[in-house]
């Protein structure tokens, strides 16, 4: 498969199902992303044009049961593995 017939990243992606920022066609190839040159595991959601991303704040949970997110802000590049 080339990179051409992936699909291009939007400026805000989210790996949540239920969130309007979800985009299953990108999720049919492997997604890395780089913040500030380093890669980082485990993002939930990333926003290109303002900076950031959100990843897990340790094993702490919400009242919903879901992991409460840190944002960590820095320079923010996805690509294809």
């Amino acid at each position: 498969m080339t990179d051409t017939t992936k699909p291009a990243f939007p400026d805000r992606l989210s790996v949540d199902p239920r969130s309007k920022y979800y985009v299953a066609e990108i999720f049919d190839h492997e997604v890395g992303i780089l913040l500030n040159g380093k890669e980082r595991l485990s993002v939930e959601e990333y926003c290109i044009s303002e900076g950031w991303i959100t990843v897990p704040a340790g094993k702490t949970l919400d009242r919903k049961g879901m992991p409460m997110m840190i944002k960590v802000k820095g320079k923010v590049e996805p690509f294809y593995r």
